[in-house]
């Protein structure tokens, strides 16, 4: 597939997309022997590039994939304490996968993981706007009052949330089943959000992000987004 040469060199790792540029307006950059220009396009697969007179690596495949995060991993690749991380239940895809975003030890559902860098970090911007729902379980009384308190903007760490969009699932006496759809994704945000309203969490559980179902796919396992949902996620990135 053909893209931008800056954009192929930024994503090999050697230097970011501007200090490329830079070295195409030089004409430091060439294409299967001729000098390249800025806004020129290539395949990173078929054709020979090189900067300051060095090849370019071929550029890594990216691989999209979600994982059905069990409960008592942490998503991170390696853990000083040595709690399982989400990188073992992914080795045997054979390549480094990065979370995009967290869930943290004792929640479970919804990850998704890549190589592809740029697409990681809209998904995860600070300002956000991808949604993000949570079946949550939870303990308490009164879940109407909570959860239309829930629907109004809270206070957090000192941070202002967006209200969020919160349906009662299930309901019993002294727990219920809360779907929970935020579109920042704080830290631990919907355990904070359900404890200032005086509900206990007992089971959260990402459902589906950015329009993406974790759907009937087995706890520990993981499969390959399709292509649609792939274009789904990076239109939900650039919007946000």
């Amino acid at each position: 597939m053909e893209e931008r040469l800056q954009k192929i060199i930024a994503a090999s790792g050697l230097m970011s997309r501007r200090a490329a540029e830079e070295l195409l307006r030089a004409g430091k950059v060439r294409v299967n022997g001729e000098i390249a220009v800025l806004g020129q396009k290539a395949d990173s697969v078929r054709d020979r590039i090189s900067v300051n007179g060095k090849a370019l690596a071929p550029t890594e495949e990216k691989v999209y994939i979600m994982l059905n995060k069990p409960r008592g991993y942490v998503t991170t690749l390696s853990d000083e304490k040595d709690r399982p991380t989400v990188s073992e239940l992914v080795a045997d895809i054979g390549l480094r996968l990065y979370p995009v975003g967290r869930l943290d030890m004792y929640s479970e559902g919804l990850l998704i993981m890549t190589n592809d860098g740029d697409f990681a970090n809209r998904l995860m911007h600070p300002r956000g706007g991808v949604e993000k729902c949570y079946r949550t379980a939870v303990k308490g009384s009164d879940f109407t009052q909570a959860a239309e308190r829930m629907r109004q903007s809270m206070l957090i760490d000192g941070y202002r949330t967006r209200g969020a969009e919160v349906e009662i699932e299930r309901l019993d006496d002294h727990s219920a089943v809360l779907l929970i759809t935020i579109r920042e994704g704080r830290n631990r945000q919907v355990r904070k959000m359900c404890e200032q309203v005086g509900l206990k969490v007992t089971r959260l559980c990402r459902v589906s992000e950015g329009g993406v179902r974790l759907g009937d796919l087995k706890s520990g396992a993981w499969r390959e987004l399709t292509r649609a949902e792939i274009a789904r996620l990076k239109a939900e990135g650039e919007n946000a």
